[in-house]
């Protein structure tokens, strides 16, 4: 129950955010801009809290009641953009999905030669939870380069790199294989800085000419298709995700997550 002081509801950004339409970020941007409505009048500051007794209008469109949060595994192709509309009219993932998806966001990117494991969300606040970096969510990456590294050559990559003034945080990197002219690596990370593996090994003089990745904190891509989608189950989604059955966060014991998936492939 709200005390005297705190206003009862929730911010009108995070609500924005649980429908779905926009991230909670953008949807401060779309308030700044005087995009949004409430009961019939613009707000400018996002610090204002709303009920379901409250009309919200972003761009003279009401909000839809939210749907329970869902989360998706989805097998991206190499070739596909990870945007909703690309300047270039270069084919983008949610092009790609099948027509009975509902509107949803991706959970950070993939470059258009990246392919692998992307998360995909209704649901604007796990988009927000999933990609911030103090959630420290693992990503684990295949990353075939050319040429023949040794073991020890990796170890600028294990203590972390700066490049071009960005720093980057230490990587595990292990040497798996040979194969003829390339080698295969497995890499994890923490953060999601653009194109952060391929600098980072072309740095070291080994160009990456394929990178997927395999999973991203406990969800994995197991043999899952190239091109295919698949939806987590409510009560996985609310158990990772430490959720209320109304997609709400709880307070939640720290433990270590085990992955949901089967066994890693590097196809």
């Amino acid at each position: 129950m709200a005390s005297p002081t705190t206003p009862a509801g929730d911010r009108v950004a995070k609500v924005i955010a649980r429908s779905g339409r926009a991230s909670r970020r953008v949807a401060e941007t779309m308030i700044g801009a005087g995009r949004v409505r409430v009961n019939g009048r613009i707000i400018d500051s996002p610090a204002l809290n709303v009920t379901d007794a409250d009309r919200i209008e972003v761009d003279g469109v009401a909000l839809v009641a939210p749907e329970p949060p869902r989360l998706w595994l989805y097998h991206k192709p190499e070739g596909l953009v990870t945007t909703e509309r690309d300047e270039k009219g270069r084919r983008t993932v949610f092009d790609a999905l099948p027509d009975d998806m509902p509107r949803v966001l991706s959970v950070g990117r993939l470059d258009i030669s990246s392919e692998g494991l992307l998360l995909l969300t209704n649901d604007g606040e796990i988009k927000r939870r999933l990609e911030l970096p103090s959630t420290g969510w693992l990503r684990k990456y295949r990353v075939r380069v050319k040429g023949t590294p040794k073991d020890e050559d990796f170890a600028p990559l294990r203590r972390g790199l700066t490049l071009d003034g960005e720093r980057f945080q230490p990587m595990t990197v292990t040497l798996d294989r040979q194969q003829g002219a390339n080698a295969w690596v497995s890499v994890a990370l923490r953060e999601g800085k653009n194109r952060e593996i391929r600098r980072a090994m072309e740095t070291l003089d080994f160009p990456v000419n394929r990178l997927i990745r395999v999973s991203y904190g406990p969800f994995r891509l197991g043999d899952l298709k190239a091109g295919a989608v698949e939806e987590v189950k409510p009560r996985v989604l609310r158990d990772q995700l430490g959720l209320t059955s109304e997609g709400e966060a709880k307070p939640k014991p720290k433990r270590n997550r085990r992955p949901m998936r089967g066994r890693d492939t590097g196809r």
